[in-house]
């Protein structure tokens, strides 16, 4: 509806209801009646609020759509982060916090989301609020009251980052469903990987030979050597060698 068709003199509660739905039209109604000495301060107000409400539910909509496509960005997060119990032994791992910040920050920004935290003290417990906000304006929490994580002979300050640690972790997690260890094998055995003399010898190999560490993580689709699976081994040898015969035979063709 054009705001030049609404008598703003003459307007009613239920003209004000059925008022249009775009916000630049609706900006225009608010215009012509601030300019307008009879409408009175309820009326303005039932207008404001209508155009709160309407720019909250663009925004709610416009976060909805960004979270939809940001959700299979998010990658599976390596778990660097060990628990160990009172024999030494590993009996859990997580995804340390640096790496999910490192992994998450751009793809958010990507889509227009921000991350932030909020932290407070209620009755002896240390709580986390994390807050994902959307360029648009609408946002969403999530709260989690946690005990100071005293394990491992901690003091008092080193005791309360670890809980806060812990606490931008989950609540991250919990807005993101965020995903951390090994990729689903449907229950198979994962296949295993180069072992540590193994990867060492690719380390020199690549050294001796001048080779592009990046070329050959990108040909075998991993992050590090140490994930090359072991049925590749004799293959990656191979690709390290054909990368410098072809970069020697570069540099001949063009002397």
């Amino acid at each position: 509806m054009n705001a030049n068709l609404i008598d703003t003199s003459k307007m009613s509660d239920r003209h004000e209801v059925a008022v249009v739905s775009d916000a630049s039209a609706l900006i225009q109604v608010i215009e012509r009646a601030a300019r307008d000495p009879s409408i009175d301060i309820d009326k303005m107000e039932r207008l404001m609020q209508m155009h709160e409400r309407l720019m909250a539910n663009r925004a709610k909509v416009a976060y909805a759509a960004a979270l939809a496509r940001l959700q299979p960005q998010l990658p599976m997060l390596d778990e660097r982060g060990e628990i160990k119990n009172n024999a030494g032994n590993v009996q859990s791992r997580y995804a340390l916090w640096e790496d999910i910040v490192t992994a998450i920050t751009p793809i958010l920004a990507g889509e227009g989301f921000s991350l932030s935290f909020r932290t407070g003290n209620p009755e002896g417990k240390i709580r986390v609020t994390g807050i994902l906000t959307h360029a648009e304006g609408h946002s969403e929490e999530t709260t989690l009251d946690l005990p100071a994580d005293t394990s491992g002979a901690k003091n008092a300050v080193q005791a309360v980052a670890s809980s806060v640690s812990y606490g931008k972790r989950y609540t991250a997690g919990a807005l993101l469903n965020l995903r951390s260890g090994e990729p689903d094998h449907d229950g198979r055995e994962p296949e295993p990987r180069v072992s540590e003399h193994q990867t060492a010898e690719l380390k020199a190999l690549i050294t001796e030979h001048g080779g592009n560490m990046g070329k050959l993580l990108a040909y075998f689709k991993v992050r590090s050597l140490d994930e090359i699976l072991a049925k590749n081994y004799d293959y990656a040898v191979a690709e390290v060698k054909r990368l410098a015969a072809a970069r020697e035979a570069a540099k001949a063709g063009k002397s």
